[in-house]
């Protein structure tokens, strides 16, 4: 199983866990997308991408921003829709969050 899979079954996971662990994961994946390591830069100069899952438009806009040179080696899913403020929107029925559909 690759790493970004191992990922995207982790924060499957953790969405529907306690917000503790969903953000422990959120701070792991800017960090990723923000600080890069030398080692993780190295892996995307390679060609690597990495899938960074259900950050927020605002955690994408400061990325295209400060990160922009990086961007083909990064690929956003299950992004949120949020509110004016930056709050997740979540279904008033289910209490699940509601992500951007990209038609695919």
């Amino acid at each position: 199983m690759s790493k970004s899979t191992r990922l995207s079954a982790s924060t499957a996971f953790c969405l529907t866990a306690t917000p503790t662990i969903a953000d422990e994961l959120r701070d792991i994946q800017l960090r990723r997308l923000l600080e890069p390591t030398q080692a993780e830069l190295a892996q995307e100069d390679k060609g690597r991408i990495y899938i960074y899952e259900a950050l927020t438009h605002q955690d994408i806009d400061r990325a295209m921003d400060e990160e922009f040179e990086r961007i083909d080696a990064m690929m956003f899913i299950r992004v949120p829709k949020t509110d004016a403020s930056g709050k997740v929107k979540k279904d008033p029925h289910s209490g699940k969050v509601i992500t951007e559909d990209d038609g695919c």
